[in-house]
């Protein structure tokens, strides 16, 4: 265990103004401008995750930098620059791609696009991936500011990434600094340092056990095919649908439409055969991805297109998704495709098949759930 003390004091301007505010509240102006944090806590014994908590002023981040060193605070993105070329040169693509997903940043179009086009949450889950690249058992990573410039759905869902990356990060040890008490059980931490009470608690043998009580609740409805520009962007094929016929369902929090999924019909209908849908053009806006929520979403829309009668079919390059849909019971593999080079399927074909992404690997996979069996 270890005693910290933290003083901040604040220089008061004596000018007439500031002397009449004072004066006005018979204010101890030295009184008000000193703060004191004192703590006692245990920062030895291994941990995974801790959380530094209080109202701004408080002494969080001199706390920190006292305890980690001022290098630990340090921002070190560059706005410039893609996040997954700001990784270590010695990381192989699959390294950067695992890191990026592990803490929720599953769009790969917020990847490749310079960091100053990304959201404040995208932002703060790409600095979380950086800095958890160079973790190491003796320097916690140390992040300020958790979840001060989102929404505090989006807070909660990005806390909740985090913890499990923190759990599944062998040797790695975080630290997040936030001003935010909503996020303290969406992140279900090993200790917890509270500047307003000044407390110090231990949660180390408490976390595993611990059952969250709030939820967040989402809604799938049938939305017009239109609302799809509000999410092709994330997307990894083109920013238009499929031609033919096309379902389309929208993923909802509240009154905000969040997520998209689309299903299409790539085959003319045979006689005698139930007419077949591709799921696809699944898309859950980043700020929400690392719930679950993807995998949710097409095992609960495909129940429903079986139920109006469509045999429901699905094809994907992802290798995560595809990884997530093994692990479905209501869907069965059909196997794996590898598209390599150009054929020459004649004049007719031409303009379609020039269409077809080239060298990609592809998973089939067909619903074989009931609408009352959606998972």
């Amino acid at each position: 265990m270890q005693t910290c003390h933290v003083r901040l004091e604040s220089p008061v301007a004596a000018s007439f103004r500031c002397v009449r505010a004072a004066d006005s509240l018979d204010i101890d102006v030295k009184k008000k401008s000193v703060h004191e944090l004192r703590v006692t806590l245990d920062l030895e014994t291994p941990y995974q995750l801790g959380v530094i908590v209080g109202a701004s002023g408080s002494g969080k981040t001199t706390l920190a930098r006292q305890l980690f060193g001022d290098a630990a605070l340090v921002t070190i993105l560059d706005d410039t620059r893609p996040v997954i070329d700001q990784f270590p040169e010695s990381w192989d693509y699959d390294r950067c791609a695992a890191a990026l997903s592990g803490i929720g940043l599953t769009s790969v179009p917020c990847w490749i696009r310079p960091l100053y086009t990304l959201s404040n949450g995208q932002r703060a889950r790409a600095e979380a991936a950086l800095k958890l690249a160079g973790a190491n058992s003796k320097t916690p990573v140390v992040i300020d500011e958790w979840t001060s410039v989102v929404d505090r759905t989006v807070a909660k869902v990005m806390s909740h990434c985090v913890q499990k990356y923190a759990r599944r990060s062998e040797g790695a040890r975080i630290v997040l600094l936030s001003c935010h008490y909503d996020v303290l059980d969406w992140l279900n931490p090993d200790w917890v340092i509270d500047c307003n009470r000044q407390e110090y608690t231990d949660r180390r043998g408490l976390w595993r056990g611990f059952t969250r009580t709030e939820h967040l609740r989402f809604d799938i409805a049938p939305v017009d095919r239109r609302t799809w520009a509000m999410f092709s962007k994330y997307h990894y094929l083109s920013d238009r649908l499929p031609a033919g016929l096309c379902v389309t369902f929208g993923v909802f929090h509240g009154a905000d439409q969040i997520g998209f999924q689309c299903f299409a019909e790539y085959t003319p209908q045979r006689t005698g055969h139930r007419r077949v849908l591709h799921s696809n053009r699944t898309v859950i806006h980043p700020d929400y991805a690392g719930l679950g929520l993807g995998i949710r979403v097409i095992n609960l829309t495909s129940g429903e297109m079986v139920r109006r009668g469509y045999r429901v079919m699905a094809k994907f390059s992802s290798a995560p998704v595809y990884r997530a849909m093994r692990n479905q019971r209501v869907w069965r593999y059909l196997g794996t495709d590898r598209k390599i080079g150009r054929t020459n399927y004649g004049a007719r074909l031409l303009r379609t098949k020039d269409s077809f992404r080239e060298n990609v690997t592809t998973y089939r996979f067909e619903y074989v759930g009931t609408p009352e069996q959606p998972e």
